[in-house]
């Protein structure tokens, strides 16, 4: 099998190893700390053996390679057209939200929700209909129906993130069909970010949204890369797919000459991952899923008042610390006392003074120290 490689990232441009002091124990920024996969270096190195770094756009050859990636991996028979290549995801959900919004309008999403896309609507003048996610009875995230409904009904556009950051959700297709429907019958554009689908965990099976019918494929636009399962963001590559042309047209024309044309050697990485990444895409899998594993083990056995649900997807712990008598924000509370950067939960909504997200996917004795740091600083309360 494929070995995953932990690499240490201090000293290095790493902007997680940057953030804080050479004492701190750095797993906020949700990139990972493992060497990426040879067949993408010697892509990029493929690329770079011509002397020539222009501007350049993605080949046929790279849109061959997504739409076979999208049918073997989902069932999902996309065109080559439909494809819109982007630096990143962040730029597509904002180009949508300039597309077909107006300031003033409503758009819906799920909260907790990662800041850049819980953000994002003010940036463009718009209210946002929260729906909450709460953790269920029968294990994981669930949204209430009827409150999904309420949002629907005021709302314009819907912004999805599946799986769920932060709380590693992976929806099932019967909870898609539902966020579907409600987009079908109140009239709604669904923009879905799944950047970390090829992360899914346990052989959860990831759906993409706008697979499901041609009603719901015809007004979504679905957002991808190879960034978070490839471990390769700061190559800044990632694409749209935008089956209607009225809904692609309009999503293009929102670049206004904010949003650039894509990384060269993005794009190269982009097609070695897809052709050829599943093996160490299956490693990484089992080295986060272990990683994940011992994180649920230590928070249960070490911190007794901590409340975490095991993640479907992905490699963020979303942790409730509100069981301590914090005197801050936890986030806060942790760096001072624990020496350990970790993402503060109100990034991700109100009134989460007392969350935090943990990056799990780095060396495991990185992580055994973090919690050991936890466990010792927050005996005392």
């Amino acid at each position: 099998m494929t070995a995953i490689v932990s690499v240490d990232r201090r000293g290095s441009d790493a902007n997680k190893w940057r953030a804080f002091g050479p004492d701190v124990i750095p797993l906020p920024v949700a990139d990972m700390d493992f060497a990426v996969a040879p067949d993408i270096i010697a892509a990029i190195e493929k690329r770079l053996a011509h002397p020539v770094l222009g501007y350049g756009a993605a080949t046929d050859s790279l849109r061959e390679a997504l739409v076979a990636a999208l049918a073997a991996e989902y069932g999902w028979h996309i065109q080559p057209e439909w494809l819109v290549f982007l630096p990143g995801v962040e730029p597509g959900f904002n180009m949508a939200l300039n597309a077909f919004t107006s300031p003033g309008d409503t758009v819906m999403q799920e909260y907790p929700v990662y800041k850049p896309l819980r953000t994002a609507p003010d940036t463009w003048g718009l209210k946002t209909a929260a729906v909450w996610q709460r953790p269920s009875p029968k294990g994981g995230w669930t949204s209430e129906h009827a409150a999904l409904e309420e949002a629907a009904v005021r709302s314009k556009l819907m912004l999805l993130c599946n799986p769920q950051n932060p709380t590693g959700r992976v929806y099932g297709r019967d909870e898609l069909a539902f966020r579907a429907e409600l987009c079908i019958r109140h009239d709604l554009v669904l923009v879905s970010d799944e950047i970390h689908c090829g992360l899914t965990l346990d052989g959860r099976a990831h759906v993409p949204v706008a697979s499901l019918s041609k009603a719901i494929e015809e007004r979504a636009i679905t957002l991808m890369a190879a960034s978070k399962t490839w471990n390769i963001a700061g190559l800044k590559a990632a694409f749209a797919v935008i089956a209607d042309d009225n809904l692609r047209n309009a999503f293009m024309g929102a670049k206004k000459g904010l949003v650039d044309s894509v990384n060269v050697l993005g794009l190269a990485a982009m097609e070695a991952a897809y052709r050829n990444g599943g093996e160490w895409r299956d490693a990484v899998r089992a080295t986060i899923s272990e990683n994940r594993d011992m994180l649920q083990s230590l928070v249960a056995d070490t911190l007794p008042k901590a409340k975490m649900l095991p993640a479907e997807a992905s490699f963020l712990g979303w942790i409730d610390l509100s069981g301590y008598a914090l005197d801050r924000p936890a986030a806060d509370w942790l760096l001072e006392h624990a020496c350990i950067g970790v993402s503060s939960g109100t990034d991700f909504g109100p009134g989460l003074e007392n969350w935090v997200r943990l990056n799990f996917a780095c060396a495991r004795e990185t992580l055994a120290e973090a919690l050991a740091r936890m466990a010792k600083a927050l005996k005392q309360n």
